[in-house]
Parts: C-alpha cells; structure tokens; sequence
C-alpha cells in the first residue's frame, strides 16, 4: 500500500508539470472567474489556507479529499457572500459518508452567482444620443459538481470532483463586413464547459501535521465568438498542525490551528495564504488570515464561528480597498 501512495503522489505531481509551465503563458486569460470566489465564511476568514483542512462537504470548493476523514453520516453546508459591484455569490454543498466511509464520501456542490441587471445599448450613429436602448438584461452563472472521496489508508486520502460550469454574458452585437457592405449579427455569450477538481492529503503521523496537494478547474479551452478561455486553473500545496500539540496539560479544550498554503494560478501572481483559528470547547472560534499578492484588499481578513449540537455558523469579513468589504455567512449542519 505504502508502494501504491507513492506512485500516485508522483502521477499527481507529473501530472501537474505541464499545467504550472503553461500558467506562465497565458496569464489573466481565464475565464469563469466565480469559481475563483470563496465564499465559505470560515475559508474566507483563514485567508483560503484550506488545502490541508476537513471541512466536510465545503472541502468540495477547495479540496475534495478533504471529505474522506468526515465523522458524520451528512454534512450540509450553505453560504451567502455580498461580493463586490452588489454581486450576490451563493453556494450549497452536501456529502453522505455511508457506513462511515467503508465505501467512500459522496458529495454534490452548488455555486450560483447573480451578477444583478444592466443597462443595455447599441451603438447607432443615426439616433441623436448615438446609441438605441436595448432594454434591461441580466447575466447569471452556475456550476453544478459531484465529488467522491476515500481514505485509501488511515493516513493517505484522495478525491475528486466533476464540475458542469454553465456561464451567460448575454448576446453581444458584432459586425459583419462584406464586400463594401456592413451588417450585424447577434451572438449569445453562453459557454458550458467540464471542469474538474482531484486532491489528496497526507497525516504524516507527527502530532496532527497534515499536507495537503489539490488542483482546481481543470478544463479544456473554449471559445466565445472570437477569443477563447479555460476555467481558472489553480494548483495549492498546503500544510496544516494544531500547535497545542506542543502544550502540555490544558486547563480547558482548546486548539490553535495554523494552516499554510502556497498556490500557483493561471491567470495572476502565486500566492501564500495563512491561517490562524483559536477553538475553545469545540463550540466558539476565532480566526484570522492573510494572502498575498492580493489588489484591493490588504490581504487580512478576520471571522468567528459558534457551533453546537451539531448545527454550525460562521462569519467572514475582508477589507476590500474601494470596494469597502465583504461579508459571508456560512450555516452548516452535521449529524
């Protein structure tokens, strides 16, 4: 078995070669970036240093193994995040772990964006303002994933995702030259493509040391009317360690989780993310984070969550520079 986790480590990493030596050529050529939108409150509050983290059916937006280690037979998460320009980000996951995980983790993932509505207009040099109303339209986008997770050993999980990714932009009024004749035509900005997301993490068996590899929308290129696009492609190693494992005798339950991660993306700079999260009697949490190589924001963020019985809820809040900030809500439920 130690032979086989080996093997697979390698094919993942080789695998992964061509992708990180392609990203140097087509930076900020992706598209669909709401894929790239966190908006799980507690990711958001560790500075998305999740690759290495169980987060059970929300492990799906970052790293599908990291549902194979889930303790309960349902995990369900939703989440609510006001982004930026008043777009609404909504995302929903779940995930079953029948007869504790003898046959893997199931899981199905929801991400739904609002892009609100627009004013539209076409040039038209005859109408005195030189444009023609078109009307109010609204653009939207989905992805809808099922995922899988096993814990091949009591130390090695992998898993994996698939993704139909469906993005409306409207339809878009281009011209047509022929001859010394020109027209236009309409185009519909609608694009379907496959995407898929696979990961593993490791527990190295020192104290809680976990390492965790993921590699997100993995897809094929495709096209719009005239210039193409792939899903925003994004490979992370992560490492992970609750340091009060260094603690001796504690007056109370208590954990300080420190998460790391270092990402390589398709489209801007790589980045290192850290996290922190200070948890008192498995029921309150604080936590903060930092990102690198962010625009807007300074690269902090900050949140805090209340969990008992079984029933979960989080708050994340990021500066975001002129954009003011961004607040996400997540509510989980596990039994």
């Amino acid at each position: 078995m130690k032979t086989t986790i080996r093997i697979l480590l390698v094919v993942l990493l080789v695998c992964t070669l061509p992708i990180t030596s392609s990203a140097q050529q087509k930076l900020a050529q992706s598209g669909f970036q709401f894929l790239s939108v966190v908006s799980d409150a507690r990711a958001a509050a560790l500075g998305q240093a999740t690759t290495s983290l169980r987060l059970g059916s929300s492990s799906l937006f970052f790293n599908p193994a990291g549902m194979a280690d889930m303790e309960t037979l349902v995990d369900v998460s939703g989440s609510t995040n006001k982004w930026i320009a008043d777009i609404t980000h909504t995302t929903l996951s779940a995930a079953v772990s029948p007869s504790s995980g003898t046959y893997g983790v199931f899981g199905f993932s929801v991400q739904y964006v609002n892009y609100g509505d627009f004013y539209g207009t076409v040039v038209n040099p005859a109408s005195p303002q030189g444009y023609d109303d078109t009307g109010i339209f609204r653009l939207y986008a989905l992805a809808v994933g099922f995922g899988y997770a096993k814990r091949l050993t009591e130390q090695f999980s992998i898993g994996g995702q698939v993704k139909y990714v469906h993005q409306d932009l409207g339809t878009s009024v281009i011209p047509v030259v022929s001859g010394t004749d020109t027209s236009s035509q309409n185009t519909s900005n609608k694009l379907s493509p496959l995407a898929f997301d696979f990961g593993t993490q490791f527990k190295t068996g020192i104290k809680s040391l976990v390492f965790g590899m993921s590699v997100r929308n993995f897809s094929k290129e495709v096209k719009y009317a005239q210039e193409g696009t792939q899903t925003p492609l994004a490979f992370t190693l992560g490492i992970s360690m609750n340091v009060m494992d260094f603690v001796g005798t504690l007056p109370f339950k208590q954990s300080l989780l420190v998460s790391i991660d270092a990402s390589h993306y398709i489209d801007h700079p790589e980045q290192v993310k850290l996290g922190l999260e200070y948890q008192i009697l498995d029921v309150l949490s604080l936590r903060g984070g930092y990102a690198s190589s962010t625009d807007e924001t300074n690269g902090f963020s900050f949140g805090v969550g209340a969990s008992k019985y079984g029933f979960t809820i989080d708050y994340a809040y990021t500066p975001y520079g002129i954009f003011n900030n961004v607040q996400r809500l997540t509510a989980r439920f596990a039994m």
